[in-house]
């Protein structure tokens, strides 16, 4: 177990690696002319080096032929969300029909719910999980005051039931058994962001739909990081972010899905723009709204093509790597940095994310025994030694190790600088 343990243990995994070359595809942030041991993919994925390069090509296009740059060449803009469309259908396990790049996270969840959020009177409740990531707690009670209904009743949130403030798929189907037949909407995650639990996106599918309510999903943790199977799954929608795991920069454009089902059905009612258009038509510019097929139909305005470039560069080599692969990886770095917590590090740190596999991605949620002050210290401690996690109060230190370029030796590196905090602590 010694052995197990030890940095030549962490150095032999990563010279196993079949995936670790995909790290000199980064731009590893520098610490004191060292690289920075870096967790933080969860809240801001690192700079692939190709993004340059993706958004130099823009730069060089509008400088040299400005507007022609719309319909000159193979990455001409007209058409430059569709770069991204096969790539983004793989890794969230949908038809490219059913996707599209645009806006950002809230901006679509809104124009998600306008379609698929209609109340009534005697089904007017959406029912989300407690202590909801604030964007969806914040745009679900306008949406619900939106509609003339009072969040007081008619948001519904599922409690944690579980004893590291974990959600069991006993409580939401306890909930839904209660409430489902007020509830028009369920909103979930397909990973909390404070535990780092994942949830049966399957099962939470089936519950509402047996309720008759429609179902949405905020991927914002989940994209990049699980397998996803959003076509066979069948929500209504789901929305994410791709600065996190899919690496496409701070406020980058974000990704859309509506199931095939809705794909022609033209009388959803829904927040129209011109680039919703069909595109057929579009250029005619007709004041009658006809829209697209298929997810592309919510767009609103034209695609932020400088915000899209990064993404291109993430997603070949998301392509390149294969999910299967990703997620071995990720179950090898997650399950390895359980193992050194709980070998090294039991009396400092508790584990508060489900310690079964397909229950969560590349985070471990700790939580540090002392309570807030210590927790402080400690993530503090970190930063300073080059070291970089999250904090979520009150008193959890995220860690997400990503497959992408993390290695096993930064935990190994992690677990140490925390023995050396807790021996001058």
């Amino acid at each position: 177990m010694n052995d197990i343990l030890s940095t030549a243990h962490a150095a032999a995994l990563d010279a196993a690696d079949p995936l670790r070359h995909l790290r000199d595809q980064f731009l590893i942030p520098q610490h004191h002319g060292a690289d920075q041991i870096y967790f933080v993919g969860n809240s801001l994925g690192l700079q692939p080096k190709g993004a340059r390069a993706m958004v130099q090509e823009v730069l060089d296009l509008w400088a040299s032929i400005a507007v022609e740059g719309h319909f000159t060449g193979p990455t001409h803009w007209m058409n430059y969300h569709r770069l991204v469309t096969d790539s983004l259908a793989s890794v969230v396990g949908a038809k490219p029909e059913e996707v599209v790049a645009m806006n950002t996270l809230s901006v679509n969840l809104h124009l998600m719910m306008v379609s698929f959020y209609r109340p009534t009177a005697q089904r007017p409740a959406i029912l989300m999980e407690a202590g909801a990531f604030p964007t969806d707690r914040h745009a679900v009670e306008a949406q619900v005051r939106f509609h003339g209904f009072n969040p007081e009743t008619d948001l519904i949130e599922v409690q944690p039931d579980e004893p590291n403030g974990t959600i069991s798929m006993a409580a939401i189907e306890r909930a839904l058994s209660e409430h489902g037949q007020r509830v028009a909407l369920v909103l979930w995650p397909g990973v909390q962001y404070r535990t780092g639990q994942v949830f049966d996106l399957d099962a939470i599918t089936r519950l509402a739909r047996a309720q008759g309510a429609n179902v949405g999903f905020d991927l914002a943790h989940s994209v990049g990081n699980v397998p996803l199977s959003l076509h066979d799954v069948a929500p209504d929608f789901a929305v994410w972010c791709h600065y996190k795991y899919l690496n496409a920069g701070p406020g980058a454009v974000a990704g859309c899905f509506v199931h095939e089902r809705h794909a022609r059905d033209t009388t959803l009612p829904r927040f129209a723009g011109w680039w919703g258009h069909e595109q057929s038509t579009r250029f005619k510019m007709a004041p009658e709204f006809v829209p697209e097929l298929g997810a592309e139909g919510w767009q609103l305005s034209n695609p932020p093509v400088l915000g899209l470039a990064p993404l291109r560069a993430s997603l070949a080599l998301f392509d390149e790597a294969g999910a299967d692969a990703l997620r071995s990886k990720s179950l090898q770095l997650t399950g390895y940095l359980e193992t050194m917590v709980r070998a090294r590090l039991s009396e400092v740190l508790q584990i508060i994310t489900p310690s079964e596999p397909e229950r969560r991605g590349c985070q471990l949620s700790l939580r540090v025994n002392g309570g807030r002050p210590q927790g402080r210290s400690l993530f503090e401690f970190l930063q300073a030694n080059g070291v970089l996690g999250d904090w979520r109060e009150p008193d959890v230190i995220r860690i997400s190790p990503t497959p992408m370029y993390n290695r096993y030796q930064d935990i190994h590196r992690f677990v140490e600088e925390v023995e050396n905090w807790a021996r001058r602590s």
